[in-house]
């Protein structure tokens, strides 16, 4: 019994330092492309080498999420590869081991990879990118805020039960800068609607605020059931929206920690926005260790060869192909998912799901005949 779990953990400690080795090439070569395109954008903009490098510098961890898959792939065939160089494999098939045996550490390795990247990266990730998109914006775009976010008109949807338990309210306005950086709205009109659609009220404002959870509708007239109007007077609407929650409602979900996706989510929803994208997201990122562990059992699969049988070539070759194949599947899942043809948990679990199925069944085809 000491064999089996002390080879094993050989096994694992070869597939994890692999694993690292790649995933900090990987994202040292990544990197380096995104330092100098940043570079290249730069040459037209008056931003220095340190904003440049910083900027890349904060991308850094958003770009080893992205490349983990492909780092625990190609890091799983180099590491067998060269047990079975070694004839270790061969020699501990003869000692009454399985691959399954001896497949359990990497697997494990691979899920506690996975779950790093979900729960602790992530987060990480999220802040450092939305701090070097805000840099980009500012330096490199020249465009800063939510009024460049929005473009025009900002429409807001959000639960109205002071008129009715299940209404809701619409809120229209066009985004406008404050000088103590507040976010404010002009051309204000906020229409009240009962939930089953009948007009409940309007109000139209020359400006709002959005200050302590309420908006503050200035020099407002409201209109009731009767189209009456009423005095100019000031109104305050209680929201859950928050400046940050509506900017981050336009910005990429790879700027928001995967612990506040869940209520974000929900907030956007009530709000009249498409969390399509945010829900995508989460549900990827919580794919992520079963992702891993189809990357490492087909990385098993495809380079376990003996040497002496030869073939070893074209085998790992086809592993990476199978790795980049996967890759496009998670891409066209995805792209069908935001456009909402596919359901978001089909187009985020799809793949992950039959990478593990396509990798068991070519490890039993392989161990087991």
């Amino acid at each position: 019994m000491t064999f089996p779990l002390t080879f094993g953990a050989y096994v694992a400690r070869r597939f994890a330092t692999m694993c690292l080795v790649m995933l900090a090439a990987l994202t040292g070569l990544v990197a380096l492309f995104d330092f100098i395109e940043l570079l290249r954008r730069a040459a037209t903009r008056e931003a220095g080498f340190g904003i440049v490098a910083t900027i890349a510098g904060l991308r850094v961890p958003f770009v080893a999420l992205q490349v983990l898959p492909f780092a625990i792939l190609l890091g799983g065939i180099l590491a067998f590869w060269r047990l079975a160089r070694s004839s270790e494999l061969v020699v501990a098939r003869s000692a009454g081991i399985s691959a399954w045996g001896f497949l359990l550490g990497p697997v494990l390795v691979a899920t506690l990879f996975g779950c790093i990247a979900t729960a602790g990266v992530s987060p990480l990730s999220s802040a450092m990118l939305a701090r070097a998109e805000r840099l980009d914006a500012a330096v490199l775009r020249n465009a800063s805020g939510i009024t460049t976010l929005a473009g025009g008109r900002l429409w807001l949807r959000q639960a109205d039960r002071e008129l009715d338990p299940q209404g809701v309210a619409i809120l229209s306005g066009r985004p406008s800068s404050r000088r103590d950086g507040s976010f404010g709205l002009e051309e204000v009109s906020l229409w009240r609607i009962s939930s089953t659609d009948r007009f409940l009220g309007r109000v139209e404002a020359p400006r709002a605020t959005l200050s302590n959870g309420a908006w503050l509708l200035d020099d407002a007239v409201a209109f009731g059931q009767d189209r009456q109007a009423s005095a100019i007077h000031s109104v305050r609407f209680p929201t859950e929206l928050t400046p940050g929650r509506i900017e981050d409602s336009f910005a990429s979900p790879d700027t928001l920690s995967f612990w506040a996706l869940p209520d974000f989510i929900t907030v956007l929803e009530n709000s009249g926005f498409s969390a399509v994208r945010h829900r995508l997201h989460f549900h990827s990122l919580l794919a992520l260790p079963m992702l891993a562990v189809a990357m490492a059992l087909l990385s098993a699969g495809f380079s376990m060869r003996e040497t002496r049988k030869g073939g070893v070539a074209p085998m790992l070759g086809a592993g990476v192909a199978a790795g980049f194949a996967l890759f496009l599947l998670d891409r066209v899942t995805g792209e069908f998912g935001e456009t909402g043809t596919l359901p978001v948990v089909l187009a985020a679990w799809a793949p992950a799901a039959a990478g593990l199925m396509c990798a068991v069944a070519l490890l039993l085809h392989l161990e087991d005949g």
